[in-house]
């Protein structure tokens, strides 16, 4: 009973916590208090095969400590992978409240050790060409975190609370991409420098009269009975993000913003708008178009710059809506075009939170029905879409079914989840201005639910993080030798080294 009741004042103390700092200490407490400590501390465990982790650790540890410099290469150049031996899965992340085994822990470690180990090593044996080789190779085999944000209608504001979190500890990924309520926060802090991030973050002042951002903030804000027009929309995003193209946005900031946008017509695809597939095309207008609800705000042409700088339409003869129809989490296509292999997903789509939320805490055999179900809803929403389009006076409903086709037939999650847990709004009200009071229980909401990440996040990026700075090191000291470089990919004018 009286460790039941420390448990219990322990949780209740965490989900008032005002920092990360003060909810760690308290989770590492609750660890103490439920035996985990002593879980973390033993490397046994039928969720992963700890031999092999624990086998190439000590051999990396050996070869250092003996000064076998060649050798300790070579032992690299075997993989470094981020999920060896199932040390990434999720159960493993999921049984303590802060961190997991201190074997995985202590292997990334090495390995982080062992990478600024031989990028500062001044050999013979060595060259600087053969180490730049390997760190090229390493960093594209390895891959990179992407963060991506869902739709949502207003209730994107939880949004900022996740990227704030993360910003915080050193842990924002560079490659990030927004739908529909995602895109707004994309667009923010893709057009944005640390340096405004930290302005731009300041919780206490952001609603206050003399806070640049102020005003932004307070164009949300409104009888919340009322739906936000588009004029509004219009007038946030042209507050939030300055007048930019995609390739202008990753000059300015280094980071790789991606928004998905949805056809509005019949028989075309989806589009996924950053500065490889469109550098050209205005982060604004990518964002209004993401923004455009089917049946209450209107299509969107986007703009672009052309080449004498001035801004024209960008396929003027097509129109876009709400990315979150099709595209809501672009893990595959983030994939092809940045080499990320790990996602971050941050949801707040009150359509399909309800629905993800339940199968991920029911039974095996529950989600297997559910499961099920998805698939006989998928295939009843195709059968009907393909025998809508033999009647076009039936287009809006066409568009209708397509739409919830292209809902049902997503996949809504990624390596690691931030899945907003609050029941306090109507999701009916998703598309209604907030009180000042909601706005900022959604950012508080927001990062709370990412302190219990933020761990699982720091081990599993932190050896591409370590490859990124060891790259960003090599272009700032001098020209990388030609050996060494590799192709970038097609509309990228440089490596992004600084994508996490």
């Amino acid at each position: 009973m009286l460790r039941r009741t420390r448990l219990q004042r322990l949780e209740r103390k965490m989900a008032e916590a005002e920092n990360y700092d003060d909810w760690a200490s308290l989770a590492a407490e609750h660890d103490e208090a439920t035996g985990m400590d002593r879980w973390k501390s033993r490397d046994h465990t039928r969720l992963y095969d700890y031999d092999a982790i624990r086998e190439r650790l000590d051999r990396l540890r050996a070869l250092r400590v003996r000064g076998d410099d060649v050798g300790l290469l070579y032992a690299l150049n075997e993989g470094i992978h981020g999920n060896m031996g199932g040390m990434g899965s999720a159960k493993l992340q999921g049984r303590a409240m802060l961190g997991t085994k201190k074997l995985i822990e202590s292997y990334v470690d090495e390995i982080v050790d062992a990478l600024e180990y031989i990028a500062d090593l001044e050999s013979d044996e060595i060259s600087e060409a053969e180490k730049i080789d390997f760190f090229y190779r390493a960093n594209h085999c390895y891959g990179r975190t992407a963060l991506m944000l869902s739709g949502g209608g207003t209730l994107g504001m939880y949004h900022l609370g996740v990227v704030k979190a993360l910003y915080e500890k050193g842990l924002l990924p560079r490659v990030i991409s927004g739908a529909s309520a995602g895109s707004v926060v994309a667009g923010t802090i893709g057009t944005r420098t640390d340096e405004e991030l930290e302005v731009f973050f300041d919780i206490e002042s952001l609603t206050s009269e003399t806070h640049e951002d102020a005003h932004i903030m307070q164009s949300m804000l409104g009888d919340s009975s009322s739906t936000i027009e588009v004029g509004s929309i219009r007038e946030i995003v042209e507050h939030l993000i300055p007048d930019l193209t995609f390739q202008q946005a990753f000059e300015k900031t280094g980071r790789q913003i991606s928004i998905s946008v949805a056809p509005a017509e019949l028989h075309q695809t989806s589009r996924l708008l950053n500065s490889i597939t469109s550098p050209n095309v205005y982060v604004r207008s990518a964002v209004m178009a993401s923004c455009a609800v089917p049946g209450v705000y209107p299509p969107v042409v986007l703009m672009a710059k052309n080449v004498h700088g001035e801004p024209q339409p960008y396929l003027p003869s097509r129109k876009w809506v709400d990315g979150s129809i099709s595209d809501d989490l672009p893990a595959t296509r983030l994939a092809r075009l940045y080499g990320t292999n790990h996602t971050i997903v941050s949801l707040v789509n009150p359509i399909v939170l309800p629905f993800v939320k339940r199968v991920g805490e029911q039974s095996r055999l529950v989600s297997s029905v559910a499961r099920l179900g998805l698939e006989i809803t998928r295939e009843v929403l195709d059968y009907q879409r393909h025998q809508l389009m033999n009647y076009p006076q039936y287009i809006t409903l066409n568009s209708m079914v397509a739409g919830l086709h292209g809902l049902v037939g997503q996949t809504y999650s990624g390596d690691i989840n931030i899945r907003a847990g609050f029941h306090w709004i109507n999701p009916l009200r998703y598309l209604s201005f907030l009180s000042e009071e909601e706005m900022m229980t959604l950012i508080r909401d927001g990062e709370r639910s990412t302190w219990p990440r933020i761990r699982a996040i720091e081990v599993a990026s932190k050896i591409s993080r370590t490859l990124d700075h060891i790259l960003e090191r090599y272009e700032v000291s001098g020209p990388i030798p030609r050996a060494a470089r590799r192709r970038p990919k097609a509309g990228a004018r440089k490596p992004d080294v600084r994508a996490a």
